[in-house]
């Protein structure tokens, strides 16, 4: 079995959902080059971080044109320094 591990200080992100094809109701197809990218996605794999406030599984916000995007094994990875990584989705209890 063959998997990607970020080295050093890089994150692995996937973001093979973020580029499905969309649909207006009329039925024209929007283009992934048309439409604005979302900033999050979810963490694959974590390189070298000393105290990492992220984990594989969590979801996070990252800058936008950050990184670099691959393919591998029929889905889009991306890859990106932890300094770009802004944010992590945590759930929370409503008060």
């Amino acid at each position: 079995m063959k998997e990607l591990q970020p080295l050093n200080d890089n994150v692995l992100l996937d973001i093979s959902s973020n580029n499905e094809e969309q649909k207006t109701a009329s039925g024209i197809i929007i283009p992934n080059s048309a439409k604005e990218q979302p900033s999050f996605a979810k963490v694959v794999a974590v390189g070298v971080i000393e105290n990492a406030g992220i984990r594989e599984g969590d979801t996070v916000f990252y800058k936008r044109f950050a990184g670099t995007e691959v393919e591998f094994e029929g889905k889009k990875y991306l890859f990106l320094p932890y300094a770009d990584v802004l944010a992590k989705i945590v759930e929370t209890e409503e008060i």
